[in-house]
């Protein structure tokens, strides 16, 4: 069994024991949170696709850590002008195990 959730705007594909790392969620480390924005359920051959979402169908995940990600650079240089900057960028993650998938 598997399901498409939506976290943090963005779009995964998941299922049962998988460990996935999205946006930052505001919960503590070792607490259930349950991810209620679910496009679509698959079990073998019955498959369900919501209108954007399915109703009555969650999934339960367990937040393993809260981290950073990889820093990203950004540099821009103007030629000519002795002008460049350099800035950082480290996001913001959760990492989460799927515990269940509730039809």
């Amino acid at each position: 069994m598997f399901a498409v959730i939506e976290v943090g705007g963005k779009q995964q594909i998941i299922s049962e024991g998988q460990v996935i790392l999205v946006e930052k969620q505001n919960a503590g480390t070792g607490e259930t949170i349950t991810l209620d924005k679910v496009l679509l359920v698959a079990d073998g051959d019955n498959v369900k696709i919501g209108k954007p979402y399915l109703e009555g169908v969650s999934v339960e995940a367990v937040v393993l850590a809260q981290e950073k990600g990889p820093k990203k650079i950004t540099f821009k240089y103007r030629r000519r002008k002795s002008s460049h900057t350099k800035k950082g960028h480290r996001q913001q993650l959760t990492r989460l195990e799927i515990k269940k998938i509730k039809v």
